[in-house]
């Protein structure tokens, strides 16, 4: 099963959109599972359901820090490299979205959510395109990761 469709099940399990993405690349980042899924925990519905920054955006962000990050308190040429790194991811998915911001791929107009999760029902699938854009920047990252073995 490819990283992306692994993202979208992992959602429709009920993981939250961050959850969903950085799950499927937990493979290959060395932190223990459980602790990898509370660090993205805080991300679904774009922060906390704050509507900011997508949470599957968030989850490859998590993923790419895991992967290229640095952990020194860098100033220059390693700190611009991963945060060039970090726009075109985001840049691709905004290519195809319009936007990396949870209220905008929604069509919503509020900001600062309540912070309860909606029921996840037929209803709520049918409505929201969240699976698709989950499975969208797992793909992303899953080719990002491809092309940087070469």
């Amino acid at each position: 099963m490819k990283r992306s469709e692994l993202a979208g099940e992992y959602f429709t399990e009920g993981y939250n959109c961050s959850q969903a993405v950085a799950l499927a690349f937990a493979d290959l980042c060395d932190i223990d599972k459980d602790q990898f899924l509370k660090i993205a925990s805080s991300f679904g519905g774009g922060m906390g359901r704050l509507r900011e920054v997508c949470g599957a955006v968030s989850g490859m962000f998590i993923v790419t820090g895991l992967l290229y990050g640095y952990d020194t308190p860098e100033r220059g040429e390693v700190k611009a490299g991963h945060y060039k790194r970090i726009q075109e991811l985001a840049k691709r998915f905004e290519e195809k979205y319009g936007s990396i911001v949870c209220r905008d791929l929604l069509g919503l107009d509020v900001k600062h959510d309540d912070p309860t999760p909606s029921p996840r029902n037929a209803d709520f699938y049918k409505k929201r395109p969240c699976k698709e854009i989950i499975e969208y920047a797992a793909l992303i990252l899953e080719e990002y990761i491809e092309n940087e073995k070469r």
